[in-house]
C-alpha cells in the first residue's frame, strides 16, 4: 500500500469534519461550532487523521494508531520487498504461510472478484506496473488470474509461479475499519477517520449533527467539491482517474485496468463514490464498478450497491446515482 507520490489520493474525498463544510478549527470557532481535535500522521505513503471532540486526542491514541498502521503496511504492501505480499509474489513456491487475518483480506478481494465478473481482479499488478501506476514488476497477468489464487487457514497458493498478488485495492479499506475497531476499543463513540481519502464517520459530530464530508470534482482541470454529504455510521471510497491518470493524445489513461483488456479502463466516466457499512467492501467495490465502465452504474444497480458515477459530458460533468446514495447528499 505504499505508494509513489502520484498515486497518493486515487480515493478523492474531502474530510469536512472540523467545522461544517469549511475546515479546520480556526474556522470553526468563527461559525460557532463545536470544538474538535485532531490526530495525523503519515501511511501507506499517504496520510491519515482522526476527527474527534474536543480533549480525546492523546499521544498515546496516536502512537496505537501509527504502530497499527505500521504493522499493516509491513503486510499487505507491494511497494515493500519485506512485506509478506511482498515476499508472497517473489517467490516460486505456489503454497505460502500468511497471517489469518491476510488471509482474511485475500479471501474478500476474491469474493468481490467472484461478485463484480472479475472486474475487480487482485492479480492484474504487472499490468498496473506496464502501463506506469504500480510496482509490480515481475510476473504475468493471466486472463481471470484472480481464479488461481487461493486462501486458505494461514496460507496462501497460486496456481501458477507467475501469479501476484496486489491487495491495495481493498487493504485501505480493511486498515481504516482496524482503525475504527481500534478506537471503538479505546471507548471512542463519535469520530471521523480519515485514511488517504477514504472515510469512515461513527457517531455524531460535536454539534450534533452528522458529520460532513466533501464529494470533489474529479476533472483534472477543475478545483473545489462537486457536493456535500452527510456520512452516518457508514464508510465511504472512490476510484477515479483524477490525481492517478495521465493524457496522451486526446485519451484519459487511468490507473485503473480494465481486466478484459488488459488496458487502463476506457471510459468518460471519472470517479465512483460508494457508500457501504465497512471500508473495505466500500473500498474494493469503487474500483470494481471504476473498471467496469459504462456498465458500472447497471451492476451497482443489480448489486443494490450505493454509489455516485460521475460522468464527463461535453457541457460539464454529469452524474448517476445508485442505491440510497442520493438520500445522503446535503
Amino acid at each position: 500500500m505504499r505508494s509513489r507520490p502520484p498515486l497518493l489520493d486515487r480515493r478523492r474525498f474531502l474530510a469536512l469534519g472540523g467545522a461544517a463544510l469549511l475546515a479546520g478549527p480556526a474556522t470553526a470557532a468563527r461559525v460557532g461550532a463545536a470544538p474538535v481535535s485532531e490526530l495525523g500522521g503519515a501511511a501507506f505513503g499517504s496520510t491519515w487523521s482522526v476527527t474527534l471532540p474536543a480533549g480525546q486526542a492523546t499521544p498515546r491514541l496516536h502512537a496505537q494508531i501509527s504502530e497499527l498502521l505500521d504493522g499493516l503496511d509491513r503486510a499487505f504492501s507491494p511497494w515493500r520487498a519485506d512485506s509478506v505480499i511482498g515476499r508472497f509474489n517473489a517467490t516460486e513456491a505456489q503454497d505460502f504461510a500468511v497471517s489469518e487475518e491476510i488471509a482474511d483480506v485475500t479471501r474478500a478481494a476474491l469474493g468481490i472478484a467472484e461478485a463484480s465478473g472479475g472486474r475487480f481482479d487482485p492479480t492484474v499488478g504487472p499490468l498496473v506496473a506496464r502501463w506506469g501506476f504500480g510496482p509490480i514488476l515481475t510476473g504475468e497477468a493471466q486472463a481471470e488470474g484472480w481464479r488461481g489464487i487461493t486462501a486458505g487457514t494461514g496460507h496462501l497458493a497460486k496456481a501458477g509461479r507467475g501469479l501476484t498478488l496486489d491487495l491495495c485495492g481493498i487493504a485501505k479499506g480493511h486498515a481504516l475499519d482496524r482503525m475504527v475497531t481500534l478506537l471503538r476499543e479505546a471507548g471512542h463513540d463519535d469520530f471521523l477517520v480519515d485514511l488517504g481519502g477514504e472515510l469512515v464517520a461513527r457517531g455524531r459530530h460535536p454539534s450534533g449533527r452528522p458529520w460532513q464530508v466533501g464529494v470533489e470534482d474529479p476533472r483534472p482541470e477543475a478545483d473545489g467539491l462537486y457536493a456535500a454529504l452527510r456520512l452516518e455510521e457508514a464508510a465511504i471510497a472512490t476510484s477515479g482517474s483524477r490525481a492517478n491518470g495521465y493524457d496522451v493524445g486526446g485519451r484519459r489513461y487511468s490507473h485503473i485496468i480494465d481486466p478484459a483488456t488488459g488496458e487502463p479502463v476506457a471510459t468518460s466516466l471519472a470517479s465512483v463514490s460508494v457508500l457501504m457499512p465497512t471500508a473495505r467492501e466500500a473500498d474494493g467495490w469503487a474500483t470494481a464498478l471504476m473498471a467496469a465502465g459504462a456498465d458500472g452504474p447497471d451492476m451497482a444497480r443489480r448489486l443494490g450497491l450505493s454509489a455516485l458515477f460521475l460522468i464527463r459530458e461535453e457541457t460539464g460533468l454529469g452524474a448517476i446515482a445508485t442505491g440510497t446514495f442520493e438520500r445522503h447528499l446535503s
